[in-house]
């Protein structure tokens, strides 16, 4: 089931421009610095937000760079 899931978010991805892209690493970098100083005042309540932020990070930055090596070719 969760591959499902991941293979849209993928193809969703994928169908982003490079503005969009990049506008996504952002906002998944403000959902990890958010996370981080939520943590000092009170519990967090779901403590996979970093780990599934920092994954979307990289996917993202992996399209990016697909991107860059098929244009080159």
């Amino acid at each position: 089931m969760p591959e499902k899931k991941l293979a849209k978010r993928l193809a969703e991805l994928r169908s982003f421009s490079e503005d969009d892209l990049n506008a996504a690493i952002v906002a998944s970098q403000k959902a990890i610095y958010q996370v981080r100083r939520d943590r000092l005042s009170k519990p967090v309540e779901n403590p996979k937000i970093t780990k599934t932020a920092k994954k979307e990070i990289a996917r993202i930055k992996t399209i990016q760079r697909q991107r860059q090596l098929g244009a080159g070719k």
